[in-house]
């Protein structure tokens, strides 16, 4: 068996960010209540995802509160911590990363990648979970550092302080700290980039494997990955959202008068019709399609209703109708590639 198949990743794994106050601040009976219908109801171990980003390290901390007072045995869980973002102190009215975002918070984030910093955003983040601790790691938002740099030379800086960043996870591997080492971006030109230098054990794509948006070089990608072996999750099916009723298309709020936000949201409405037209629920639909993709082995669904929690973990075994797919393509939803991926 290879060591890609020992990870043993569940079709659905629980994304945190609303742990983390995402768009809305949850009491912690919610937060507590969502942890625990995931473990109840999840395979074993159930995988948790989380990042020093969510809230600031509110989300982690979050988690280990919920855990603890759950009295989970650390057996039955996996975490899984993309690193990279480091709590700071707040002293401006809102945090400075992804303003509009997260409500409610106590503190600010930084970005933090290098071979030192990456170590103090794992300790970091370990020390907000209290009793348990991060078994999967990756670079967080690697597109978002290297975006930043001011010019060329910058760029190559940065691209080193990931290599570097990644040198230092490796070892915590290798010392048998971690179990498997990853990356997470929104970005996926940014993660093929590295797995070229680096050798990965998975990849978290975001927002950009989705029933709405399935680029062809993504698709040929994705199927390099899982010939390498690499595992694939596949997280944001819902582009943040969106496809499920929100505004926010990618974590940005859409202004429905401009030209994308007006085909956005006619999209979604035409969507919208032919679920309930065929009677597929439009998350069922997401998550088959997000589960089609060449090498995803599990989707990340993020929740602020625990009465969603269980419904979430079975959207990954309703079964959506071949013709159903067929009638999104002839309507044009979906491309002839998206089409493939499902028939």
């Amino acid at each position: 068996m290879s060591e890609q198949d020992q990870l043993q990743l569940p079709p659905v794994i629980l994304g945190t960010s609303g742990l983390g106050n995402l768009y809305i601040a949850l009491p912690y009976e919610v937060k507590l209540d969502i942890v625990r219908q995931f473990v109840l109801h999840s395979a074993k171990p159930a995988v948790l995802d989380s990042a020093g980003k969510y809230g600031a390290g509110l989300a982690l901390e979050s988690i280990g509160q919920c855990l603890k007072d759950l009295n989970v045995n650390p057996d039955d869980i996996i975490i899984s911590n993309k690193l990279g973002w480091l709590r700071t102190p707040l002293t401006t009215p809102e945090p400075t990363f992804e303003p509009g975002v997260w409500v409610d918070l106590e503190y600010d984030a930084v970005q933090n990648i290098s071979y030192k910093g990456i170590l103090e955003c794992y300790n970091q983040g370990n020390e907000l979970l209290g009793n348990y601790e991060a078994q999967f790691v990756s670079v967080h938002d690697p597109d978002e550092y290297l975006s930043a740099a001011t010019n060329g030379e910058d760029k190559t800086k940065r691209y080193q302080d990931i290599l570097d960043a990644y040198r230092a996870l490796l070892e915590l591997k290798a010392e048998g700290k971690v179990k498997s080492v990853g990356v997470g971006a929104k970005d996926w030109h940014s993660i093929k980039q590295i797995t070229n230098d680096v050798k990965l054990d998975w990849v978290m794509i975001a927002n950009s494997m989705t029933v709405h948006s399935h680029p062809e070089d993504l698709l040929v990608f994705m199927q390099e990955l899982e010939q390498k072996g690499v595992l694939i999750i596949n997280s944001a099916v819902f582009n943040g959202g969106f496809l499920t009723g929100g505004d926010y298309y990618n974590y940005h709020l859409i202004d429905k008068e401009s030209t994308e936000g007006t085909a956005l949201y006619n999209w979604r409405d035409r969507f919208y019709e032919l679920c309930k037209k065929h009677s597929i629920e439009p998350a069922a639909a997401c998550v088959q399609f997000g589960l089609a993709a060449p090498g995803v082995k599990s989707v990340a669904l993020s929740t602020s209703s625990a009465k969603r929690v269980e419904s979430n973990l079975q959207l990954s075994k309703t079964s959506v109708p071949a013709e159903f797919w067929d009638i999104m393509h002839g309507e044009g939803l979906i491309t002839d590639e998206g089409l493939s991926l499902v028939k």
